[in-house]
């Protein structure tokens, strides 16, 4: 029994390889794995730094809001250090650091990436219905086709007729005779 549970087992798997959607499907994980890490480059690397700028930090995940004390043991100001060095001034102090630029990073990567997955699968979607659509007036069009196409009765001449009445008549004199 176990022996024909493997192979029914290993036949579905094969059909299921073998419709191809498998293989689209892997496709697509690879190229949305390329992809995220495109848009995570580009928001990491080229719009968080011109944001940064703005605020005067080196990079965006530095930017952080501070609760309590806002100077280290040593008087030096925590918000003038990178987010590493203010973390651990700030435990030395009991002042909370509030990270929100790694945060808002996240989420601006997060929105991107969504956006675009969302526009791709729009197309991918309408490009499906399009396609069941011409499929389904495709169809459609060869059945009125192929009603029009249906032989009609045939018709049948006065003479063709005329003959087939007499060709019966003389079938059924000879069968009076015999």
């Amino acid at each position: 029994m176990a022996k024909k549970d493997k192979k029914g087992f290993f036949q579905g798997f094969k059909e299921f390889i073998s419709r191809g959607n498998v293989l689209d499907m892997a496709v697509g994980v690879i190229i949305g794995g390329a992809f995220g890490k495109i848009v995570s480059s580009m928001v990491n690397d080229i719009l968080m730094p011109l944001i940064a700028a703005l605020f005067g930090k080196a990079s965006f995940t530095d930017l952080f809001s501070i609760i309590g004390p806002k100077n280290a043991a040593d008087g030096t100001p925590l918000n003038s250090l990178g987010l590493a060095d203010a973390r651990a001034a700030a435990a030395g102090v009991n002042a909370t650091i509030i990270a929100w630029g790694n945060f808002i990073q996240v989420v601006i990567d997060f929105l991107i990436i969504a956006f675009f997955i969302y526009l791709v699968v729009i197309v991918v979607v309408k490009g499906i219905q399009k396609r069941a659509e011409e499929r389904r007036l495709a169809h459609k069009a060869a059945e009125e086709a192929a009603i029009a196409e249906e032989p009609a009765e045939p018709v049948i001449s006065e003479d063709i007729k005329l003959l087939t009445e007499i060709r019966d008549q003389l079938k059924d004199l000879n069968k009076g005779k015999k």
